[in-house]
């Protein structure tokens, strides 16, 4: 499938590097401008972007960026298209309040803003801008839009809460809760609640190959942590964290590493508080009665 679209793009005058690129909607004019700009420090560009391929790695930033839109708008789904070698495409740059900045031109932009009477504020030092910055998703809340990557994808009545973090190329598929962390990479069903401090495993740094899915109706209590997939209606209790390899004890006693049990249904992982085994019961939906509907509705 060939894509393409129109977009904007802020380059470093010192440098010649693309900082970053916006892609609007198609009834959006690509146009704006940011004080960094207005200093002299960078320069804007149209630009318009095609990819041939999705399936093969991006070949420069601006096709790196127009797939982390694709993704953040909805258009495709995580782990649906490549996103090999992102990394070595996109510059580390310094969000701020002026605008995208390279962060060894911070000095001299602070400085050029203060003569201006703007005190430059700085949101971060990244290569991955704030979804928000550039797309904002209908019918989803964000209590704070710095802990969402671009190329997250956040399904229709998502909400994710102060402490909730979403990596690009990872996101909900439903109406969710999200307190705790969604990796690169994974991907978490409708009506499922990954729990304050809750952390599921994602595939970089250090991480495995297999990309961890949590299914619909599902809980991951608080503090929890999984490194395995679970199928719908599942239960990780508050605390408890089952990689592959942790051994859990199967309702009939047998022991087994938790991959052999990754991805099926109606599970609820629990610590026995007397000897510390890690055991797998039967989902009981009446221990959690799913997300507040009223919290995802109507948003």
């Amino acid at each position: 499938m060939t894509v393409s679209a129109a977009g904007h793009s802020y380059v470093d005058v010192a440098t010649g590097t693309r900082l970053d690129a916006w892609y609007p909607s198609e009834d959006v004019a690509p146009n704006r401008t940011c004080l960094a700009e207005k200093l002299g420090f960078v320069r804007g560009e149209a630009i318009t972007t095609v990819i041939e391929n999705l399936d093969q790695p991006p070949v420069d930033s601006a096709d790196a960026y127009l797939r982390l839109h694709l993704l953040s708008r909805r258009e495709v789904k995580p782990n649906s298209i490549s996103v090999e070698g992102i990394f070595g495409q996109l510059a580390n740059v310094a969000w701020t309040s002026a605008g995208p900045i390279a962060p060894e031109q911070l000095d001299q932009v602070r400085s050029a803003a203060a003569a201006e009477g703007h005190t430059l504020l700085v949101r971060g030092v990244d290569k991955f801008p704030h979804m928000a910055d550039y797309v904002v998703p209908s019918g989803v809340r964000i209590a704070d839009a710095t802990r969402v990557r671009l190329g997250a994808h956040l399904a229709e009545g998502t909400t994710v809460m102060h402490e909730g973090f979403v990596n690009f190329n990872a996101g909900t598929t439903g109406p969710a809760m999200v307190e705790g962390r969604i990796s690169q990479g994974v991907v978490v069903g409708a009506h499922s609640d990954v729990g304050g401090g809750a952390s599921i495993m994602g595939t970089l740094s250090g991480g495995g190959t297999e990309r961890i899915t949590v299914g619909d109706h599902c809980l991951i209590g608080a503090n929890a942590g999984i490194g395995i997939s679970l199928g719908d209606g599942c239960i990780v209790a508050a605390g408890v964290y089952v990689t592959a390899g942790t051994v859990v004890t199967l309702p009939g006693g047998d022991q087994v590493k938790a991959k052999f049990v990754s991805g099926r249904d109606g599970m609820m992982f629990i610590q026995n508080s007397t000897n510390g085994v890690i055991e797998v019961r039967e989902s009981d939906a009446a221990r959690w009665g799913g997300i507040n509907e009223a919290l995802h509705s109507g948003q």
